[in-house]
């Protein structure tokens, strides 16, 4: 049977100061959705309320704004998945084999909350079917927990993107918390690169995390390992 893949985007466009504008990194979906195209794979969009996912406006820029996503905006097809994504009430996590958070800052605003992505990852890892994400999709990991009542990402060997890499893309004053920080608060067993923005990613049975927006590509490729 076709593996399934459940991308989760945004759904917010702004920092806590609506001058600043956030959204969707496009390249973390764009890199992972080529993987698992090449695999074979058939993929689903869903956001934390359904609908709109905007895109972040510095990932729409060199040298963020690679082939990939210029080839996704120029497709007004793919371009309708992120207008038009579904809501979790419309996921029934049986259909898929693995889940992968993307990123961008506005996803440290609507992915912890939404009780609906906490259910379907609960439901994927309980099965031991694959939980995953890149750089802030971490977030939306933060606050799950499972059914015995402990956080999904105690005691696992994980990553995402770092403070040192918050305050090196000088959005350190903007970000509503420190993410790095959250996680291991949790009781997870946070790790990260040597040095920033290079990829990374960590395995831990069937969680699978990267570090960083240039960690997308290794981080599906590692989901494809897994569900192998």
């Amino acid at each position: 049977m076709t593996k399934r893949i459940l991308n989760v985007v945004t759904n917010v466009g702004h920092y806590d100061d609506p001058s600043h504008t956030t959204g969707l990194w496009l390249s973390e979906l764009t890199h992972a959705w080529h993987v698992f195209e090449e695999a074979g794979y058939e993929q689903v969009v869903v956001s934390p309320r359904g609908g709109a996912s905007p895109l972040e406006p510095r990932s729409l820029k060199f040298p963020n704004y690679d082939k990939t996503a210029k080839a996704w905006r120029a497709n007004p097809a793919k371009m309708a998945l992120l207008e038009n994504t579904l809501s979790p009430d419309d996921i029934d996590s049986a259909d898929f084999d693995a889940i992968f958070f993307t990123g961008g800052h506005a996803v440290m605003y609507d992915f912890p909350g939404s009780e609906g992505l906490q259910r379907i990852s609960r439901e994927l890892y309980e099965r031991g079917d694959i939980v995953s994400s890149v750089c802030h999709g971490y977030c939306g990991l933060l606050d799950t927990k499972l059914s015995n009542g402990e956080y999904l990402i105690k005691g696992r060997r994980m990553t995402g993107f770092a403070w040192q890499e918050e305050v090196l893309a000088r959005v350190d004053k903007l970000v509503p918390y420190n993410a790095e920080e959250r996680c291991k608060e949790r009781g997870a067993l946070y790790q990260k690169a040597k040095l920033p923005f290079v990829s990374y990613t960590v395995v831990d049975g069937n969680l699978v995390t990267g570090q960083n927006p240039g960690s997308a590509k290794e981080t599906a490729q590692k989901v494809v390992a897994a569900l192998r």
